[in-house]
């Protein structure tokens, strides 16, 4: 039996910061807050604990120290990308991010889910890393963003894409892409309703997917319990991935007044990955692809927030490596610089987490919860940014970070 003793603790429903902060901890779970100290005190100080945060959109397969972008899309064999994976979820994990969704590899791996492998290796403890629920390899069509094409117009042989990784044309080969990730332990499932900002692939907000390929890819998901995440920009390509059952936007960037009000009626997710809009760097990207951006960016800044006031449920996401992997807090940050309640991001970032992947044992300082606590200098209620600044990372009742 452990106690965590700290100037504080935040209760995520209430928005109150309870003082002092305590935690006991047996084993991997929270067995109660306050009252006497049990056999272990751990004093962690003149900080607040809080639960662990939650990313819903990274790619820790990609990006990361050694990563040269184009080339390595076709120099990295699978071994040395996931070896690349395993200090992407270590700077992750000691940002404070103990849950994250792994959205899709657009990579040649010859059918390998490789962040399935890397989330069994880290529940295994033989790596550090946050608790990953994978989707296996983005599912998109020929030539749709997803397919290496996004980057360049690579000639037809290189880095040509199997139905296993995911290139699906046609409802019959949606179907089999979606068997074939849940076969081989993919926890949701990740598709590419339109075009994205940086893809060769046209514009950004057309709808690729047709509403036939659409519902198939829901209902081989739905009836096998798992959820779909989209990617998705314009506001027509959104409503029809609502109107066929997407349970989640990735983005949603030009989403208007009517999408919102739709998203909200079918109570589907956004996760807008906002801060990418400010630290993406595309200073070497195509004229075309700045373009988009220019055009793009300002939108996406102003759309989360009008779907926030219309009550569209956000979880937090990055798109990390759009930004660094280990600067996962920079979303919260600029959630609220958008004119989001810093409750409410933080929020987002772990209950409203929890409630999209469906893990009612985290997400809560609360007895019965896995013992996912982290600890910053500070009431992130009235400066966010100290979530940038994490000082202790437990996840499962272990120890990761203490300074």
């Amino acid at each position: 039996m452990l106690t965590l003793r700290a100037a504080g603790l935040l209760d995520i429903d209430t928005g109150e910061i309870i003082r002092p902060g305590i935690v006991h901890v047996d084993g991997d779970r929270i067995v109660g807050l306050g009252g006497p100290e049990r056999e272990e005190v751990l004093d962690l100080g003149d900080v607040v604990l809080l639960p662990g945060l939650m990313d819903m959109e990274v790619n820790l397969l990609m990006g990361g120290r050694g990563e040269t972008g184009l080339a390595s899309s076709v120099t990295d064999d699978p071994a040395l990308r996931m070896m690349r994976a395993v200090g992407n979820a270590r700077r992750t994990l000691r940002a404070g991010f103990t849950t994250v969704r792994n959205l899709g590899l657009f990579v040649k791996t010859g059918g390998y889910l490789l962040d399935v492998a890397l989330g069994k290796a880290i529940d295994r403890g033989w790596i550090d890393g946050p608790r990953i629920v994978p989707a296996g390899h983005a599912i998109t069509p020929l030539g749709g963003h997803l397919d290496p094409t996004m980057f360049s117009a690579f000639a037809p042989d290189v880095l040509k894409l199997t139905l296993e990784e995911g290139i699906a044309n046609g409802v019959d080969e949606v179907r089999k892409a979606v068997r074939y990730q849940i076969k081989y332990g993919a926890q949701l499932i990740k598709i590419c309703v339109s075009g994205g900002v940086m893809s060769l692939t046209g514009s950004p907000g057309a709808q690729h997917y047709s509403d036939d390929e659409l519902r198939a890819i829901v209902d081989e998901a739905h009836r096998r319990g798992l959820k779909v995440a989209a990617h998705t920009h314009g506001a027509e390509a959104v409503r029809h991935a609502v109107d066929c059952g997407i349970d989640c936007i990735e983005h949603g960037f030009l989403i208007d007044d009517e999408t919102i009000d739709m998203m909200v009626e079918h109570n589907t997710w956004l996760v807008p990955t906002t801060r990418l809009t400010d630290a993406m760097d595309i200073s070497h990207a195509d004229p075309a692809l700045k373009a988009k951006a220019a055009e793009m960016f300002p939108k996406a800044q102003s759309s989360v927030l009008a779907a926030y006031k219309a009550g569209v449920r956000i979880a937090v996401g990055t798109d990390a490596p759009a930004i660094p992997h280990g600067k996962n807090a920079d979303e919260l940050v600029a959630l609220v610089s958008r004119g989001l309640a810093p409750l409410d991001v933080l929020r987002a970032a772990t209950v409203n987490g929890a409630d999209l992947i469906d893990a009612e044992d985290r997400g809560r300082l609360a007895e019965g919860m896995l013992a996912d606590i982290i600890a910053v200098p500070g009431n992130p209620i009235e400066d966010i940014t100290v979530t940038q600044d994490v000082r202790f990372v437990m996840k499962g009742g272990k120890v990761f970070v203490q300074r």
